[in-house]
């Protein structure tokens, strides 16, 4: 019935979705596992991509191949720049998207790709033999054979819906949980825990009075997220604020006794960045408000989210709170917010490619690996699929370093840190921000998987190639052209900026704090003239290589020495014990994590700079 596949993809959220294209997009023969097809890339959550680190995230996706920023720019019904007063390592795209289409999007472009099967069915256990994956055993007692597995489960592994007193399996509202793959890896070794995020009522937008709420536009010209040309945003729905106050406050605490969080039915650890409004309440008691942002699901349904409100407490308790929010005196709830518990996996039992160390041919992605964030599951999805496609052609795994994408930082930390709350990415995990901004992903990443085979790239890499050409002459043209006072001035007093006496290259003034190149070519018909075929995009780029070279020039040095503590690779079967100057710790954690290269080894918790020392003294360095 089945032929034997390259990769077999268990779970077709976000990590699922982006694990089909990337094997696929290989050249492998896919074939995706999911409960229900209806339910293809579903945004479980909030009806939004992007955001701080997570809009850089996204872009890298897309440079990678992957298919999260085409979906998003086709489906979005709002597009900011988040960050735009800080500098450009700081600014980050994010979309509102119309949930519906976003799914539909998704599935049509997966069936697009010929290189990708579908097939209902929980998938209840793995084929394992000699601690090799071979495939995948299905609920009514099918064995489809596989190459290699990758799981991105969600979380539906053993979850638990909880709503106040009420609790009940499930991996997402009126869907099932998927029981049996955990109780096989923990017999074949595998350390799992267990995790909670959750999730805010929806509400009936008919309802509410947002004369009384905070407008939040998008912007006035929306960028997009993918580098190629996916259509442009002609028309948005706004999103609108409101906040909490001191009676929303004291109506939940009434429930507060009923809450599984505060009583001790939840055991899993929450998102330290995303905590219900419960725990908000509770961890700061000294504020009297917290911000809600009432996002619109889509283009043709009054349904809202409630981003902010994030919930377990009883329904009643939800509702009669909410009711006393400014603007939603008169609200209808659709369905409460509810908190959900899954089980994951530490991911330090990973290598680097994502491939398991304990089985042959076994992949995680996504929320199994205690992530969180649609963003997060994608990227890692991508990897995976990636490697597991090279795995079966018996080739190099695909790793990408810390320096070279927000998405190595990410993988990175997760192997060699592991987490005990749910992982997010913030800019302040990358050490190299500057390099990694969100306008450079295409020049960074998409000549990696050409160079590996990655099918389909061929337009983006003409259009990486004239990019390239184009900031160069951009760059050029600044630091020969050159512009008299009587041409500048009227425009650097109108910005307090300090006129020029004399004529100076066109780069000195662009080099100046509240000066770009659009208010350059506004103010002058000759670099109008001169660079008015160029696409925005590209001039932005230009113009923070030129703004910033000093401060990219010196994370790139930092790189470099990094990067050669990345190439000292370190044998896998090597003995720490024997090794007596190591300390204890260093050789336990060594011991269980198997670095590849002494790079990653600086970066396990626990290993200080003189273990380092003593393993490049034993290498000969």
């Amino acid at each position: 019935m089945f032929p034997e596949y390259d990769v077999i993809v268990v779970g077709a959220g976000h990590a699922g979705c982006e694990a089909a294209v990337g094997a696929a997009n290989m050249g492998a023969k896919v074939l995706l596992a999911t409960m229900n097809m209806n339910t293809i890339a579903q945004m479980s959550c909030n009806p939004a991509i992007g955001g701080v680190a997570k809009g850089q995230i996204v872009r890298e996706i897309d440079a990678l191949g992957g298919y999260t920023g085409i979906v998003t720019d086709h489906t979005r019904v709002q597009f900011r720049m988040l960050n735009k007063s800080k500098g450009p390592a700081m600014w980050s795209p994010r979309a509102q998207s119309d949930r519906m289409m976003f799914a539909a999007k998704w599935r049509k472009m997966l069936e697009e790709n010929p290189n990708v099967d579908f097939w209902q069915e929980m998938v209840k256990g793995l084929v394992i033999k000699d601690k090799v994956c071979c495939g995948i055993k299905t609920s009514i007692g099918l064995e489809i054979k596989a190459k290699s597995v990758v799981l991105t489960n969600g979380t539906f592994l053993n979850g638990l819906i909880h709503i106040g007193e009420k609790r009940f399996g499930g991996g997402r509202a009126g869907e099932k949980a998927a029981t049996g793959i955990t109780e096989q890896l923990v017999s074949l070794g595998f350390e799992s825990g267990r995790m909670k995020t959750g999730t805010p009522p929806r509400v009936d937008g008919r309802t509410l009075d947002y004369e009384r709420m905070e407008l939040q536009p998008g912007d006035e010209n929306p960028a997009r997220f993918s580098f190629s040309d996916t259509p442009n945003l002609k028309k948005q729905l706004p999103c609108h604020i409101s906040y909490t106050n001191p009676t929303v406050h004291d109506t939940l605490k009434e429930g507060f006794h009923k809450s599984p969080m505060f009583n001790g039915r939840i055991k899993g650890l929450g998102p330290r960045y995303c905590p219900s409004i419960e725990d908000k309440i509770n961890r700061f008691a000294e504020r009297d408000r917290h911000q809600l942002f009432v996002e619109p699901e889509g283009w043709d349904t009054c349904e809202i989210y409630v981003n902010g409100f994030s919930s377990s407490l009883p329904e009643d308790v939800q509702y009669k709170a909410l009711r006393k929010v400014q603007g939603f005196e008169n609200m209808k709830m659709f369905r409460p917010g509810y908190a959900i518990e899954y089980d994951f996996f530490q991911p330090t039992q990973l290598k680097a490619s994502l491939e398991t160390k304990l089985i042959r041919g076994l992949f995680f992605a996504g929320q199994i690996n205690g992530t969180t964030g649609y963003e997060e599951a994608g990227a890692q999805g991508l990897m995976a699929g990636i490697n597991a496609a090279r795995m079966v052609k018996d080739e190099e795994e695909f790793v990408l370093k810390r320096s070279e994408a927000y998405i190595g930082v990410l993988v990175d930390d997760l192997i060699n840190k592991g987490t005990k709350e749910p992982y997010r990415m913030f800019t302040s995990r990358a050490e190299f921000r500057i390099l990694l901004r969100q306008d450079t992903a295409d020049l960074r990443l998409t000549p990696l998987v050409s160079k590996i085979g990655m099918l389909g790239l061929e337009e983006r890499m003409d259009r990486i190639e004239k990019k390239n050409q184009d900031i160069h002459e951009i760059e050029k043209y600044f630091e020969k052209q050159s512009v008299a006072p009587d041409e500048i001035n009227p425009f650097l007093e109108s910005i307090d900026s300090a006129p020029i006496n004399q004529k100076v290259k066109l780069k000195s003034i662009l080099m100046r704090p509240r000066v770009g190149i659009e208010a350059l070519k506004g103010e002058l018909s000759f670099a109008q003239a001169q660079l008015q075929e160029y696409r925005e995009e590209t001039l932005e780029t230009a113009e923070n290589s030129m703004k910033y070279r000093g401060y990219i020039e010196k994370e790139k040095e930092m790189a470099q020495k990094m990067n050669r503590l990345e190439d000292l690779k370190l044998n896998q079967e090597f003995e720490y014990a024997s090794l007596t100057a190591l300390s204890s710790e260093a050789i336990e954690k060594l011991t269980e994590l198997r670095p590849r290269t002494i790079g990653q080894a600086s970066r396990i918790s626990g290993i200080s700079p003189s273990d380092i020392s003593i393993l490049l003294v034993h290498m000969g360095r």
